[in-house]
C-alpha cells in the first residue's frame, strides 16, 4: 500500500469525529431552528430573531464581547510584552496558563467568595477606609471576571508574535532615530498584528455566548444570547427558538472569523 494510501486510512478517524461531533450537531441545530415549540416546521423563529427585544439582546452581547476584548488587549499586550522581556519568561508564562487547567465553574464560585459582601475585596476597602461595596452582580464584575478568564488567551498568541519579532528591526529603527514610542507604532506593533487579530478572535468569539457568568456573577443583569440559548433550550423547552439563535451566532463567528482570518493571511504575506 502506498505512502498516499496509509495517510488516508489515518483521516478515518478524524473524519467520522468530524461528522459526529461537528457536522452532526450543526445539521441538528439548523434542523430544530425551523421547528415550533410543538414540533411544527416554521420560520417564525427566524421573525423572531429580528424583533427589537432580541437585537437588544445581539447589540447587548456584541456590545460586552467587544468591552472584553477590549480590555483584555489593552492588559494582555503590555502584559506579553513584558513576558518577552523577562529573563524566567517561561515559569511567568506558565504561571499565567496554570489558571487555565482550573474549572471555570470553580474559578467563577471563588469569585463569588472574593466580590461577595463579606469577601476580600470588601475588606480591603474598609480596610482603606472606602467601606464596603455591591461588588457583585454588577457589569463591572462582569466584566471583570471574563477578563481574568480570557486573558490568557489574549497574551499567548501576543507573546508568540512578539517572540517571532526579528530584533534587528527594532535596532534599525532605533538606529534611525525613531524614539521608543515610534519604534512601537511603526515596527513592533504592525508586525505583532497577527498575534493581536488571533488573540481578539479568540476571546471576542467565546464571549459572544456567555451565559454562565452572567447568571452566576452579574446576576441576570447583563442579558446575552447566550443566556436566552439557556432560558430556551433549558426552561421553556423551545429548542426551535434557541436553536434559532445559536445558528445566528454562528454565522456571527463564521464571519468574524472569516475577516480575522484574511486579514491574518495577508498580514503574513
Amino acid at each position: 500500500m502506498t505512502e498516499r494510501a496509509w495517510r488516508n486510512w489515518y483521516l478515518i478517524p478524524y473524519g467520522i469525529w468530524l461528522v459526529l461531533f461537528v457536522i452532526a450537531p450543526i445539521v441538528f441545530l439548523l434542523y430544530e431552528s425551523f421547528l415550533d415549540i410543538d414540533g411544527h416546521w416554521t420560520v417564525a423563529n427566524y421573525e423572531n430573531v429580528l424583533t427589537p427585544i432580541y437585537l437588544k439582546m445581539m447589540a447587548y452581547s456584541f456590545w460586552y464581547a467587544f468591552l472584553i476584548t477590549l480590555v483584555s488587549l489593552l492588559i494582555g499586550y503590555p502584559t506579553a510584552y513584558w513576558l518577552t522581556k523577562t529573563r524566567h519568561k517561561q515559569l511567568w508564562l506558565l504561571l499565567l496558563i496554570l489558571p487555565m487547567w482550573v474549572n471555570l465553574l470553580l474559578k467563577v464560585y471563588a469569585f463569588l467568595g472574593l466580590l461577595g459582601t463579606y469577601g476580600l475585596a470588601n475588606a480591603l476597602l474598609q480596610t482603606l477606609g472606602i467601606g464596603a461595596r455591591q461588588l457583585l452582580f454588577t457589569d463591572f464584575s462582569f466584566v471583570f471576571v471574563s477578563v481574568y478568564i480570557f486573558i490568557p488567551f489574549m497574551v499567548l498568541p501576543i507573546f508568540n508574535a512578539l517572540e517571532e519579532l526579528p530584533p534587528s528591526l527594532v535596532d534599525a529603527a532605533r538606529d534611525l532615530g525613531a524614539s521608543a514610542w515610534t519604534t512601537f507604532r511603526r515596527v513592533v506593533f504592525p508586525l505583532t498584528l497577527s498575534g493581536v487579530k488571533a488573540g481578539c478572535q479568540a476571546v471576542f468569539i467565546p464571549s459572544l455566548s456567555l451565559f454562565m457568568i452572567t447568571r452566576l456573577v452579574a446576576g441576570n443583569r447583563v442579558i446575552t444570547l447566550g443566556t436566552a440559548i439557556e432560558q430556551h433550550f433549558l426552561v421553556t423547552q423551545n429548542w426551535g427558538m434557541g436553536a434559532t439563535i445559536a445558528v445566528v451566532l454562528m454565522i456571527a463567528m463564521a464571519v468574524i472569523v472569516g475577516l480575522t482570518g484574511s486579514g491574518r493571511k495577508e498580514g503574513s504575506r
